[in-house]
């Protein structure tokens, strides 16, 4: 099928006179998980980030560290597969003239691409989707969520935006990113596949006027609550004449959601001014609500892990596969009538499929969990109202010395992290570097970030603040991120611990505390190579998951949860 694809799309090429063409993951809302994905298409690359050239004699697939070996696995066979810390695609390919659809690229995601040999070629229309038919998907409504619920009216966040225009002496902000858009109108919706977000676009005034741009059939409800007039919605089509009848001189768009399509649309009849989108930074950092709402939505998402983790451990069945496990968790999390859906797809990896750290289980690489290896399982949840993202690693019967030592080695990484001093480690930067030091010890280390943003009732992936190698932005009260560190030995075994954390003030000191309340395995962890305050840390996490939780676990699982402590 992937070879068919391959080759009308060449005559594509051939036909448009261009050397090739660019296919990204991502779609024209720029959204990490969506039901258009264009890359797999081409490829059957399912990772979350990733980007395709298909030349008329060679085809090429970008993708980061986490993604090697699963690259290798999926699309291999037709497209050559290039670590992109490694090598940039401008610094392999020369004297091309490569094609783009403008409406899925933004300017910033052509630098990799372009330089005095490479020429861009914008196709109006998407060469994927003429060679593709996407299934229709359901017309989904956009839905509110209370001031209550949110913290914030929608009009006290627009009067921050008006504030943001005004120091910037500009017109407009246009808001590319769905999500934000769903932040600063208390929206939600059902237009991808694991995020409550709908996708739309959003033009805010420097005197408050709202322009909701997406399709009208979605926004009956909103309507109907006078959160919005129907003269304030514009369908995508118009977008073009919207820009052309607003008058002003000035808008500021983002550069990381800005097609390419839509900033040459304003720029006709505008001067643009690129900024970060002022709602990235104030989404970022989480009212008393939102804090509140995600500590009971992981109070709830703690039950279902802890429950699953019991059965995974004393299960009666002898045979458990990695599709059987995913499921399993799922029916743990459906039995609370808050749970809506998975945040993203279920990692359940055992042995050697754990080693990928971004692993997703298919009919065709499902394996048995085996006693003696040892399973990853990084799971999520959508609750009402807040987003979950955790991994354990579990064993079922007494593993080997070396993957205890590397277990404990990611623990006391984790713990680090967990326990950083937030006036002395302020950015993401120097977080990472705690969390690295014990297996750097010994020459290891994970190709993936420590942690990520995480969003409330939103994304499970946001920024702008991350705990990575080269974030250096400064951490701050109310922000949620994800405390993460792994090991991941290719072809024998994956570990990682996950929780999230939300950074809370007392009097003057700032410090990390958990919302995941889930059980660490015990039996993956070598106590002679951790310190006391470690010990201590890893008692009083225990208790207060005891505490929180206890009350809604059967018997059997309380008891087994107690001896933890």
């Amino acid at each position: 099928m992937i070879k068919k694809r391959l080759k009308i799309l060449k005559k594509k090429i051939s036909n448009l006179n261009i050397d090739g063409y660019i296919i990204p993951k991502n779609d024209e809302f720029f959204s990490e998980y969506a039901f258009t994905d264009r890359l797999k298409i081409i490829s059957d690359f399912t990772g979350s980030a990733g980007v395709a050239i298909i030349l008329i004699n060679k085809n090429y697939l970008f993708v980061d560290g986490r993604y090697t070996v699963q690259a290798e696995q999926q699309s291999g066979q037709n497209f050559s597969i290039v670590e992109t810390h490694k090598f940039l695609p401008k610094e392999i390919l020369k004297n091309l003239t490569l094609g783009i659809d403008p409406g899925v690229f933004t300017e910033k995601q052509l630098k990799p691409f372009v330089n005095k040999s490479i020429k861009i070629k914008l196709i109006k229309n998407n060469l994927v989707d003429e060679i593709y038919s996407h299934k229709r998907k359901k017309i989904n409504q956009i839905f509110s969520i209370s001031n209550k619920v949110a913290g914030e009216s929608f009009n006290s966040k627009i009067q921050k935006v008006k504030s943001i225009l005004k120091k910037n002496r500009s017109d407009y902000l246009f808001i590319s990113a769905p999500e934000n858009v769903a932040w600063i109108l208390n929206i939600r919706g059902w237009d991808n596949p694991n995020s409550p977000i709908p996708n739309c676009r959003c033009v805010i005034g420097k005197k408050g006027k709202v322009f909701l741009i997406t399709e009208k059939i979605k926004t009956k409800k909103i309507i109907k609550e006078k959160k919005l007039n129907l003269n304030q919605v514009v369908e995508p089509k118009n977008f073009e004449n919207l820009i052309n009848n607003l008058n002003g001189e000035k808008f500021l768009i983002d550069e990381n959601t800005c097609s390419i399509l839509n900033k040459s649309l304003i720029s006709l009849k505008f001067r643009v001014k690129v900024i970060d989108d002022p709602c990235y930074k104030l989404k970022a950092l989480k009212n008393q609500s939102e804090i509140k709402n995600m500590i009971n939505a992981h109070i709830h998402d703690g039950v279902a892990l802890t429950k699953f983790i019991f059965w995974m451990k004393k299960r009666n069945k002898k045979i458990i596969t990695e599709i059987e496990a995913k499921k399993k968790l799922e029916k743990f999390r459906n039995l609370n009538k808050n749970y809506l859906r998975p945040s993203f797809q279920t990692i359940s990896g055992t042995g050697s499929n754990a080693a990928l750290p971004h692993y997703i289980v298919t009919k065709k690489s499902n394996k048995k969990i085996e006693k003696q290896d040892i399973f990853l399982c990084d799971s999520g949840g959508q609750y009402k109202y807040g987003t979950t993202d955790v991994t354990r690693t579990i064993c079922f019967t007494k593993p080997r010395d070396k993957i205890k030592n590397i277990f404990t080695k990611v623990l006391k990484g984790h713990i680090a992290v967990a326990t950083t001093d937030l006036k002395k480690d302020k950015t993401g930067k120097k977080i990472d570097l705690r969390a690295r030091k014990y297996l750097k010890k010994d020459g290891l280390d994970y190709a993936h970030g420590t942690g990520h943003g995480v969003g409330f009732f939103s994304n499970v992936h946001e920024g702008p603040q991350a705990i990575t190698k080269n974030n250096n932005f400064k951490i701050e009260e109310g922000m949620i991120v994800s405390n993460e560190p792994g090991y991941y030995k290719k072809n024998e075994f994956g570990i990682r611990i996950e929780n999230l954390v939300y950074v809370k003030r007392f009097n003057k000191s700032l410090y990390f505390e958990n919302l995941t309340l889930a059980p660490i395995d015990k039996d993956l962890i070598n106590f002679d190579i951790l310190n006391n305050e470690e010990k201590n840390y890893l008692f009083r996490y225990h208790l207060d998951v005891y505490s929180k939780i206890s009350k809604f676990l059967e018997k059997p699982e309380k008891k087994w949860l107690s001896s933890l402590i």
